[in-house]
C-alpha cells in the first residue's frame, strides 16, 4: 500500500482484490482501508518534513490554494472520486498547510467509501449468496454517497474534472 500510495504503480483494484482473496471480504476490506490510511499518512509526513519547499508547476498552484481553503472537503472528495491519483493528493496535501488531523479525517472517510465499493467488485456485487450485513452496508454506503453528491457544489466537481484533464 505504501508503494501504491507513493507512486500508483500498482492499480488499487488489484491490491484490494488480492486482500479480498487472502483475507475474505470484511477482513480484506478493513486491511486495505487501514493500510491505505497508514500509507497515506507516511507519505504526507514524509513530504511535509522533507519536501515542504518542493516547487510546483502552475497547474498545481490553483489546486494547492483550494485544498488549503477547503482542506477536509477536497481530501474527502479526492479520495471518493478517483479523478486523480491518490499519490498526487498525498503529495499536494503534504506540501499544503492543512493539518495532519484534517488529512487523516478526510482520508479515513473518503477511503472508507471508495474502498468499500472497490471491495465489492471481487465479491461479486450481484451475487445471489450475498450476506444481509454486506447488503445493509451497501445500501447505507449508497445513501451516504448520494447525499454527499447532492451536497457537493458544482464548482468543486468542475475543478476536479479540470485537474483530471490536466493529467
Amino acid at each position: 500500500m505504501v508503494i501504491q500510495n507513493s507512486f500508483t504503480i500498482i492499480p488499487l483494484l488489484v491490491v484490494i482484490s488480492l486482500n479480498y482473496y487472502c483475507f475474505g471480504f470484511m477482513y480484506g476490506f478493513i486491511w486495505s482501508w487501514i493500510s491505505s490510511i497508514l500509507a497515506a499518512i507516511i507519505i504526507f509526513i514524509f513530504v511535509r518534513y522533507w519536501f515542504q519547499e518542493l516547487p510546483l508547476s502552475k497547474k498545481y498552484h490553483n489546486f494547492l490554494e483550494k485544498i488549503e481553503k477547503k482542506g477536509l472537503s477536497y481530501v474527502i472528495y479526492g479520495r471518493i472520486f478517483p479523478f486523480f491519483p491518490t499519490s498526487i493528493l498525498n503529495i499536494i496535501a503534504g506540501i499544503s498547510s492543512i493539518s495532519l488531523k484534517t488529512f487523516i479525517i478526510g482520508t479515513t472517510i473518503g477511503n472508507f467509501f471508495y474502498f468499500f465499493i472497490l471491495a465489492l467488485i471481487p465479491l461479486g456485487f450481484v451475487s445471489i449468496n450475498i450476506h444481509p450485513v454486506i447488503l445493509f452496508l451497501i445500501i447505507v454506503s449508497a445513501i451516504i454517497l448520494i447525499y454527499c453528491l447532492k451536497k457537493t457544489k458544482p464548482e468543486l466537481v468542475q475543478n476536479i474534472k479540470k485537474i483530471r484533464q490536466r493529467f
